[in-house]
């Protein structure tokens, strides 16, 4: 003690015991501390195991790395803590789904985003609702939903409810929506109307005429978008619609959840605050579904299409959120409306009106030449007399292809980017039909020719190719008109007729289905005064504020009501498929 005074000082007399540096991995080999930590590493992606997996494969990577018993591996007991020392609070153990968040999560330190004004920062993002709803023919299905949400003020800005398989279309869909004022649906009660609201609405109406009539539900330009990297988000077509508008696309790195949080949260809070009240309620797992909850379907999706935007509006809307805060009432919590009512006070509000071809640029879009046959996309001609002078001809654009426009829940025509030299724009769209619309009269989409394609044999030249899937496409729909065919059959045209019918605005935009009509028709029939031109005329006014929107939910079973016309205008024709059943004819007799 006296040798450790002189070289220490008092610290030397201490017990050095209490003070001596302990570790978390105590006095366990390094080998076995390095080879543990690798196979936790690698196993993040992996599904769940127990303890025992981990100790298995930690003492086959010692084998290999130091030869057979060379390097020990500790007691069972021992080797458990040493995993727990070294996984817990770094997001090792636990299920995959946490293991998969913690990966993706960027490094730290972590820098918040301020928005100071709306649409500065949108979020986009898909889900499966958590609730099943009728398709046609009795097919039930978990739809999809699709939202944008404004950060700043937290506000819903669109939501779009889909058959599965929602395409980039649907996407853009939510782009036109948020530009546009959502008009009061029928059976919506007034107090749902913005004029009723918190929103200064007569200020509003000065600058925009288009909000006299409209719901309670803010006009949000957005400045930049942030999606994941879904195919529907990052696809050439979407990303296309957002430059046609100004809008800046943002994508957040893969698999990271947490750098679009506030839209991933709302999808949560929608569950708990709608979906979970709605009939056929499935829950987030499959542990918690009750049983049964498939047979509880009731609700088309026109229908619950029709909840979910008033519930926005009187549920969401209005509702205080713990997150907006005002800054001379910071004790306050503010709803989504009464936050843009505050920022649209200092950050002001500029109308963008939207007129036809806007909505068509917004679609989907190819370039391609104008063959002698037309222009052919996935097995599908379009032709009309309206190509000749530019077939073979290259386009003005510098790669010498023409621009095309089409929509995948409804196939059965393009839009053609052509010079107009009469026109502002210098260009003008053109409508070409499919040349098999006569043949195949009932609605289709996308996935309904990629279903057909799947299971036609290709067995002559692609021109009878073609007609022998029109053919089966037709026999399909009518097949499944008439209750007949498989399951996939029925899922198939289910969701091509809700896609055509379920009331959403894209649908309603760019028309329907062409005809079939006995005759070619004429030029100025079909191109100058349009059927789908008219549907645009009666659902956009001057300044492209949307107008009709689909009438009273059916009831269950029943296909959803088409869009509400105004008076005096007749009603566009609908193509409809009639099997002939002689039992069913027979009762007529």
């Amino acid at each position: 003690m006296r040798a450790r005074y002189r070289r220490e000082g008092v610290w030397g007399l201490v017990d050095h015991r209490a003070t001596r540096p302990r570790s978390t991995l105590g006095r366990a080999d390094e080998r076995v501390v390095a080879a543990l930590r690798e196979v936790l590493e690698t196993g993040r992606e992996r599904s769940s195991g127990t303890l025992g997996r981990l100790r298995v494969y930690t003492g086959r990577l010692l084998a290999e790395r130091y030869g057979e018993g060379v390097v020990p591996l500790p007691p069972a007991a021992t080797f458990n803590r040493l995993v727990h020392a070294l996984a817990d609070g770094r997001g090792l153990l636990g299920s995959a789904r946490q293991r998969r968040w913690r990966s993706a999560r960027p490094a730290p330190p972590f820098v918040p985003t301020t928005v100071m004004a709306p649409g500065e920062l949108v979020m986009l993002d898909s889900t499966v609702l958590d609730a099943f709803v009728v398709l046609d023919d009795g097919v039930v299905e978990r739809p999809e939903l699709t939202i944008a949400l404004d950060v700043a003020t937290r506000t819903i800005c669109a939501a779009v409810l889909r058959a599965k398989g929602t395409r980039s279309v649907d996407a853009a869909q939510l782009l036109a929506q948020m530009v546009v004022p959502a008009p009061m649906r029928p059976g919506w009660v007034e107090a749902l109307a913005m004029e009723h609201s918190v929103v200064p609405y007569e200020r509003l109406l000065s600058v925009d005429a288009r909000l006299e009539g409209a719901a309670a539900r803010p006009v949000i330009i957005p400045q930049t978008v942030v999606v994941d990297q879904g195919k529907v988000f990052v696809s050439s077509s979407f990303i296309a619609a957002c430059e046609s508008l100004g809008i800046s696309v943002q994508p957040a790195p893969p698999g990271n959840g947490p750098a679009k949080g506030h839209v991933e949260r709302t999808f949560s809070s929608i569950n708990t605050l709608f979906v979970q009240h709605v009939a056929a309620y499935t829950a987030s797992y499959t542990g918690e579904r009750g049983k049964g909850a498939q047979g509880e379907a009731v609700w088309t999706l026109a229908q619950l299409d029709d909840l979910l935007q008033e519930w926005i509006i009187c549920g969401w809307q209005e509702r205080e959120h713990d997150g907006l805060r005002h800054p001379m009432l910071p004790r306050c919590a503010l709803s989504p409306n009464e936050m843009w009512a505050a920022l649209v006070a200092v950050c002001g509000y500029v109308p963008v009106p939207l007129g036809r071809e806007d909505y068509i640029e917004l679609m989907p879009v190819k370039r391609q030449k104008i063959n002698d046959y037309g222009i052919r996309i996935d097995y599908r001609t379009y032709d009309h007399t309206v190509l000749n002078p530019y077939r073979g001809e290259r386009s003005p654009a510098a790669d010498g292809l023409w621009e095309i426009h089409y929509n995948p829940h409804a196939p059965g025509q393009v839009w053609v980017r052509l010079p107009k030299p009469d026109q502002p724009r210098g260009y003008g769209w053109e409508a070409v039909p499919w040349i098999h619309h006569t043949l195949v009269s009932a609605p289709f989409t996308d996935f309904t020719w990629q279903h057909i394609k799947r299971t036609v044999a290709r067995r002559a030249q692609r021109t009878q190719h073609e007609h022998d899937l029109a053919l089966a496409l037709r026999e399909l729909l009518e097949r499944a008109a008439a209750g007949h065919g498989t399951h996939r059959e029925k899922v198939v045209a289910a969701r091509a007729r809700t896609a055509a019918t379920d009331g959403a605005v894209w649908g309603i935009l760019y028309g329907r289905q062409p005809e079939a009509e006995a005759e070619e028709p004429e030029d100025d029939e079909v191109f100058g005064d349009s059927q789908d031109d008219k549907e645009l005329e009666l659902l956009t006014d001057d300044d492209g504020a949307l107008r009709i929107w689909p009438a009273e939910p059916a009831p269950p079973g029943d296909c959803p009501a088409g869009p509400v016309q105004e008076a005096g205008v007749p009603a566009p024709r609908r193509p409809a498929v009639t099997v002939y059943d002689p039992f069913e004819e027979s009762l007529r007799w």
